[in-house]
């Protein structure tokens, strides 16, 4: 079975006229997985696959036979990030050994609305362990449970993080789509890195109950996939919201748009980056939309700067104060665990070193075990700094008329480093990140024709829609997505 770029609709019409069924669909990539990621190019991004696939799929087909299709996402294969509990024969341990085992009780929401949607779940994807948020020196899509991710253009460049294995099984064509979560660059990273479409909601839009957390003012589910199309029926099925945000998609929507472009501070970090940003600008304009250069957003620069006296960002002290906590609540939904705080994975980490801990080690776990309650001035004086960063950021898009903002998503993929950790350059994120914003990122171009690059689209709070209609004009405008090609190193260009 042919699965190269298979979209939602296209899948959806060879079910309808009979052509192939879900448990086919569900077989094809089970055997791609099998091929892709744990043979061949070996890119290590789904941890597991669901055992209960073929089942899911056979009933659903029975559904189909009988008369009742659900919707868009009626026996389609989606794969879940790791760290969103799913209550059945999967693991759910944001990729550490300490979870391994331990019964998850009840579906995150976004599975069980997944479920009722239709969806098939097929496994769990690979991650940047606990999100990115125990070293300051990891390594995007390591995990003690899965080890590394590779990047399916360019085996030994980075998947990007944390949401490393979502992005990258999209891209190989392993599933239709995928979930992935965000805090800060967690969805539009691995998205701009494996050259797909990936949607971060405003903060509140998808439930976060049953996600092993790090921020509740920050983490949000969100999809990837590879069209914005794609994308937007996944959000719909996960999202609080109700709203179908395909329904007005329209080839024309940069007409007459009044999209600003933040160049300071996403800008300047690679020159492969600025060249794709600047032709996408380009597209933009074309299509009619009114560019307005040089915006800055209000606030950024004391956003980026160390916060009172401390040597960190105020974001930094608001994650490190909300992953204690949140974490010792998560874990009390786990009670087959035999971790219970953050004090107990720090302890599970030194214990299981060796596995856990051989590149690199637990910093910002160490730091946030440090810190105290919720109720601590200093957590309470900078999520108050954040918040009105946000309630600025919001009021620009009012007071200057902005439909969106258009960055670069971030530069080119960096070589996987073990020993020294990431060097991401630039990234979009930030901003968005502290207000809880929504961010859309869509494919904008190549660097040496090899590396993909995505620009993406900022909005205001519950702004998703009017992302989407534009993010969608764009990539119809410039369709740039084309499949991996597992290339083994950039090393032997000339």
């Amino acid at each position: 079975m042919d699965l190269d770029e298979l979209t939602i609709d296209a899948a959806q019409a060879r079910m309808a006229s009979g052509e192939i069924s879900s448990r086919q669909l569900v077989e094809g990539y089970l055997e791609r997985i099998e091929a892709v990621d744990r043979r061949g190019p070996g890119l290590r991004s789904v941890l597991e696959v669901n055992p209960e696939a073929l089942q899911i799929a056979d009933a659903l087909d029975q559904e189909r036979a009988g008369g009742h299709v659900r919707g868009p996402l009626h026996g389609m294969p989606i794969l879940v990030k790791d760290n969103i509990d799913s209550a059945d024969r999967m693991q759910t341990t944001a990729g550490s050994l300490a979870l391994l085992g331990a019964k998850v009780t009840a579906d995150a929401p976004v599975v069980a609305r997944l479920r009722q949607a239709g969806a098939v779940l097929l496994g769990k994807a690979n991650l940047s362990e606990w999100a990115n948020f125990r070293s300051s020196r990891s390594s995007s899509g390591w995990s003690g449970r899965g080890r590394q991710t590779r990047n399916p253009y360019v085996l030994d460049r980075s998947p990007g993080g944390s949401s490393s294995g979502s992005g990258a099984a999209v891209s190989a064509n392993l599933c239709l789509a995928a979930l992935g979560s965000e805090t800060d660059g967690s969805i539009m990273s691995p998205s701009s890195n494996n050259g797909v479409v990936g949607i971060k909601p405003t903060v509140g839009l998808t439930s976060g109950r049953g996600v092993i957390p790090i921020s509740h003012t920050q983490d949000v589910v969100g999809p990837h996939a590879r069209t914005v199309s794609d994308a937007a029926a996944v959000l719909s099925a996960i999202a609080e919201s109700g709203v179908d945000y395909r329904a007005n998609l329209d080839k024309g929507a940069l007409k007459g748009a009044r999209i600003g472009v933040a160049r300071k501070f996403h800008t300047g970090f690679s020159e492969h980056t600025d060249r794709i940003f600047q032709h996408a600008l380009e597209v933009l304009k074309g299509c009619g939309a009114q560019l307005v250069d040089e915006v800055e957003i209000p606030g950024h620069a004391e956003l980026r700067a160390n916060f009172e006296d401390t040597e960190q960002r105020a974001e930094r002290i608001v994650m490190e104060f909300e992953l204690k906590a949140g974490m010792a609540k998560y874990l009390a939904t786990r009670p087959d665990a035999t971790v219970k705080s953050l004090a107990d994975l720090i302890r599970f980490n030194e214990e299981h070193a060796e596995q856990e801990m051989p590149y690199f080690r637990q910093e910002l776990f160490e730091a946030s075990e440090t810190r105290g309650t919720l109720s601590d001035p200093l957590y309470r004086r900078a999520l108050a700094h954040d918040l009105a960063f946000a309630r600025g950021f919001a009021a620009m898009f009012d007071e200057r008329g902005f439909d969106a903002l258009v960055a670069p998503t971030n530069a080119p993929a960096w070589v996987i480093d073990l020993l020294d950790g990431d060097r991401h350059l630039g990234g979009s994120s930030q901003a968005a990140a502290v207000g809880g914003f929504p961010l859309l990122t869509v494919p904008a171009g190549f660097a040496l024709d090899l590396l993909p690059v995505g620009v993406t689209f900022m909005g205001p709070p519950r702004g998703e829609a009017t992302l989407v209609r534009l993010a969608y004009a764009f990539e119809q405008a410039a369709p740039v997505r084309r499949p991996p090609r597992f290339l083994p190193t950039t090393l032997d260009l000339p």
